[in-house]
């Protein structure tokens, strides 16, 4: 798999992935048409440009494809802007370990050049798979707290523990 930033070209391939009922089921937001994925790769965009990251393209090395994202991007919690790791595959590449090696890859970057000093994802407790997606890649204790109206787990974790 690759990783790239995400642009205006990949709106199509993007809507067919972030349209899929299955792929969205514990998105805040819900299923996005091509307007809210045009204006989701406008935001991942700014955000590549205020912060140096964002949600990244996640290309198929065989073909070419793009199978979703995932990157580190603000996000208000509590009242305190985050450094959030979100992702998202479409369902046929789930269940294969590319959301963790995805997961993995952008925390190693953005610890290694010292992009942030904490990353933190907010998952749903029903969410099994990307609860494991998140264990796997290094997160372990959280908190509870209530998130756009769900209660979700807040996962932390900080370069220094992902430092040898």
């Amino acid at each position: 798999m690759l990783i790239r930033p995400l642009t205006l070209a990949d709106v199509p391939e993007l809507t067919a992935i972030l349209n899929d009922p299955e792929v969205m089921k514990h998105s805040i937001g819900g299923v996005c048409d091509e307007t809210a994925t045009r204006g989701f790769i406008q935001w991942c965009m700014a955000c590549y440009e205020a912060y140096g990251v964002g949600p990244w393209a996640l290309i198929d090395k065989e073909d070419a494809t793009l199978i979703g994202f995932c990157g580190v991007s603000p996000e208000m919690v509590a009242g305190v802007e985050e450094m959030n790791l979100g992702y998202r595959l479409a369902a046929a590449y789930w269940n294969k370990g590319l959301a963790t090696e995805a997961a993995e890859g952008v925390l190693n970057y953005v610890f290694t050049h010292k992009l942030c000093k904490s990353v933190v994802v907010i998952i749903e407790p029903e969410h099994v798979a990307s609860l494991k997606v998140a264990q796997k890649a290094g997160f372990s204790a959280f908190e509870v707290l209530e998130f756009y109206g769900r209660s979700v787990r807040l996962y932390r974790l900080n370069r220094e523990q992902t430092q040898p």
